[in-house]
């Protein structure tokens, strides 16, 4: 019975994205070594964190590999809930600031005083 071999990858290929992950990580650290504060900070943390989960699921779980229509069918859904987020989030700030500009100031700047 012959031997069917599957798709191999070179071993070189897979210690370089360890060693991209280990220097993406190592830069995460360096964000809070550094005291950064403020949107600096979080937009370097969740830059890193994206760079790394892509590398792991387009390498580590073969998603460069595959067909157009799992790699949709895999990122479409995430992609469209970000969006709604996004619409979430832009009609928070606007209905807070509606109710701001009809009722006054906020609640948490009246909570001092009785």
């Amino acid at each position: 019975m012959p031997h069917i071999e599957g798709q191999q990858h070179p071993i070189g290929l897979y210690l370089k994205i360890w060693g991209l992950l280990f220097v993406l990580s190592t830069m995460s650290y360096l964000v809070d070594y550094f005291h950064l504060h403020g949107m600096l900070r979080w937009s370097l943390i969740i830059l890193f964190m994206l760079l790394k989960a892509g590398l792991i699921v387009s390498i580590f779980m073969h998603m460069a590999w595959e067909r157009l229509a799992i790699i949709y069918a895999i990122l479409i859904p995430p992609l469209c809930l970000l969006v709604l987020i996004g619409l979430m989030a832009s009609e928070a700030d606007y209905i807070f600031w509606a109710r701001v500009f009809f009722f006054g100031q906020p609640a948490e700047a009246l909570a001092g005083h009785p």
